[in-house]
């Protein structure tokens, strides 16, 4: 069960998992919170999401760039 829980949080970009971090709220709720509002909203958090996938995918690059490479 865990294997496939770490598998999807990779392929779903981390976007609630660092969302959680950042508010310090478990990852499972902001998950099901973005859920909930996408049923009540009919799916307008779905363009949150995927901004903040796309910030987060352009982030973890420009940080692969600048680290120098030899450690």
């Amino acid at each position: 069960m865990n294997h496939l829980k770490s598998l999807l949080e990779r392929s779903a970009f981390g976007v609630c998992s660092y969302l959680g971090e950042k508010i310090g709220v478990a990852s499972a709720r902001v998950r099901m919170y973005f859920i909930y509002l996408s049923f009540a909203t009919l799916g307008s958090p779905v363009i949150f999401y995927l901004f903040v996938a796309f910030w987060l995918n352009i982030r973890n690059y420009i940080k692969q760039k600048r680290s120098p490479m030899w450690n």
